[in-house]
């Protein structure tokens, strides 16, 4: 393999926060006067960044397109709300912190490059325990486009001086995949995580696995 690193997603990927921000959508939701779901109906939505799970969220609830307006409004009372429970019911998927540890021992450099607003992304890493794994680590605006967009896979291989050739990105959805694509990289792709109800061999990454540690399994060979 010769790979160097590994450029993982977090939501879906490493951890399972749709419990958080289910409850904090909902949240938003009812404050607006509008009617709230289940956590399987927020589990389809996430994957896009906030704007996008706030837009499907108001979609749903009104049966009618949101305004640009009224997303704004909503996304800043989601931030608010999400702000309050980060970490609270979010739990890492099995197998995850006992495998970032054996790749870090096994040499491997690790970046993190989420669609997830970055203002979140230190409280997570600092709840589980994993800020020390991740040589670099980007929020879905760190950087100007998001996933499916390969700039920020580019930008950590700037950083650290590492090329596309000697790296995977490695996730649960359509747009890790596809992220990984079109900067040049091979591709590691999870099944358990959302990527919308699809199976994510649909997207043909180069390799798929069905849990992390068979991952591990993988990478440490």
């Amino acid at each position: 393999m010769n790979k160097q690193l590994l450029i993982f997603d977090l939501d879906g990927t490493l951890i399972d926060s749709v419990p958080d921000i289910a409850d904090a959508t909902n949240a938003m939701l009812a404050e607006l006067g509008l009617q709230t779901f289940g956590v399987d109906d927020v589990r389809n939505w996430v994957g896009n960044g906030s704007r996008k799970l706030i837009e499907r969220a108001l979609k749903c609830a009104k049966d009618a397109e949101p305004t640009d307006a009224q997303v704004d409004d909503a996304q800043a009372l989601f931030f608010e709300h999400y702000a309050k429970q980060t970490a609270l019911h979010t739990t890492a998927y099995e197998g995850v912190s006992e495998g970032l540890k054996q790749l870090a021992a096994h040499g491997y450099t690790m970046a993190l490059v989420t669609n997830k607003p970055y203002r979140y992304v230190p409280t997570i890493l600092d709840f589980f325990g994993w800020t020390e794994f991740f040589a670099i680590s980007l929020g879905g605006d760190s950087i100007s486009e998001k996933k499916p967009n390969p700039m920020a896979l580019n930008h950590v291989c700037k950083q650290l001086n590492i090329s596309a050739n000697n790296s995977y990105m490695i996730g649960d959805s359509l747009n890790d995949i596809y992220a990984g694509k079109n900067a040049g990289m091979e591709t590691l792709g999870l099944s358990y995580g959302y990527n919308y109800g699809q199976d994510i061999r649909d997207f043909n990454p180069t390799h798929v696995f069905d849990t992390f540690g068979e991952m591990v399994a993988f990478l440490l060979k």
